[in-house]
């Protein structure tokens, strides 16, 4: 991990300390950093010439130009963020700007692109009927059936006007560089990320249990209430997981090729539950389901972190750069090579905005000093 990448980490953990009265002098003797690592850093805070220098690069930063630029790279507004990410961005400008004059650091040449076909997601889907029929959603397209409307971006289902009815299911596939929101005939809010499938009614049978299956990928659930519903619940299967919904707004994150389902707690109440295991979650509480070893874990998390790509934004905390090219591959649908072993377990602490063009993420990660340089062939990203 590089110098650069340590101080993102001590930067959130010294902000965090001040809501617990504690020294940010106890916080470089954390194992995180060396004793190289820290003779740098407070050579840095007290070396007056290294502060001169700061101060020099600082009066030429146009603050207010640079800001309307990073506003433009995203596109939805985000609305939860702790106060202490200013705090410790504050940090990270004040050691990052020393850090880069004693780096002396510039990207190496030019990377080499062969052919770039690699796009930025958009909203997109398959819907495929109760009679097997599929319909493509998009951008630009339109879709009007018997019993919901689509205008290319969401998909809305009308509220049944029988009481009584036979159940018939609708699918809703998102492809990889995709991503979908559906509302469901009971007023439920779906938004479905990359490479997702999802499995609900077409419209429910009043006063029986509201029931939806996510068969694979992400889903961010905002539920309608029972109330609303002639007091009819409402779960949520993956896998042999069942969710049983006792407030409103959830996460679930179930990739085919992982073999951990996380369910994350926005607001209420769910239970959820596997074989004769049940957990119930409050708020900013994460379950995770070991499918290997069939065992629960319940945690606190930073919900913004889990659930900041229905905004339009990838928040990135304690993650490595395997996971993060992860994310980023179902988004950007690409494949990702580490040419250098070693890379994938670096960490990249960051926010990143879903509109943004790949080149500038992968410019972004090397002048990092994270990676020393990539390759694009097709639709094919090679780290080095």
């Amino acid at each position: 991990m590089s110098v650069f990448n340590k101080i993102f980490k001590l930067s959130n953990k010294t902000a965090k300390s001040l809501l617990n009265n504690r020294t940010p002098k106890k916080l470089l003797k954390t194992e995180l950093f060396s004793e190289e690592d820290r003779a740098y850093i407070l050579n840095e805070l007290t070396n007056k010439e290294a502060i001169e220098n700061r101060e020099v690069l600082s009066s030429k930063i146009d603050k207010e130009a640079d800001w309307q630029l990073v506003k433009k790279k995203i596109s939805k507004p985000v609305k939860r963020m702790n106060w202490y990410y200013a705090a410790a961005a504050v940090l990270v400008t004040f050691l990052a700007i020393g850090f880069l004059i004693k780096q002396n650091y510039t990207p190496d040449e030019t990377p080499q692109i062969i052919v770039n076909n690699i796009e930025i997601g958009s909203d997109k889907a398959t819907l495929t009927l109760e009679d097997g029929t599929h319909v493509e959603l998009g951008e630009g397209t339109s879709f009007e059936g018997e019993n919901a409307n689509s205008d290319g971006e969401n998909l809305v289902y009308k509220r049944p006007d029988s009481k009584k009815g036979q159940l018939a299911y609708n699918y809703l596939t998102i492809p990889r560089g995709g991503q979908f929101y559906v509302e469901l005939s009971d007023g439920t809010k779906v938004w479905l990320n990359s490479e997702s499938q999802l499995k609900y009614p077409v419209s429910f049978v009043e006063g029986d249990t509201r029931k939806v299956e996510l068969i694979y990928g992400e889903a961010y659930f905002d539920v309608s209430p029972s109330t609303e519903n002639k007091g009819s619940k409402f779960k949520v299967y993956n896998n042999e997981q069942e969710i049983k919904v006792l407030g409103t707004e959830f996460n679930v994150k179930a990739y085919k090729e992982e073999f951990n389902i996380y369910t994350t707690l926005v607001e209420g109440k769910v239970e959820v539950g596997f074989n004769d295991k049940k957990e119930f979650l409050k708020p900013s509480q994460q379950a995770n389901l070991d499918l290997q070893t069939n065992t629960f874990k319940v945690y606190e998390v930073d919900v913004y972190n889990e659930i900041s790509w229905r905004e339009g934004i990838f928040s990135f905390e304690n993650k490595n750069l395997k996971e993060i090219m992860t994310v980023l591959s179902r988004w950007y649908d690409t494949d990702v090579i580490f040419e250098n072993k070693v890379l994938e377990k670096e960490e990249f602490i960051g926010v990143l905005g879903k509109n943004q063009d790949i080149l500038e993420i992968l410019k972004t990660i090397q002048n990092f000093g994270i990676i020393s340089d990539y390759q694009i062939n097709d639709k094919t990203i090679i780290l080095k």
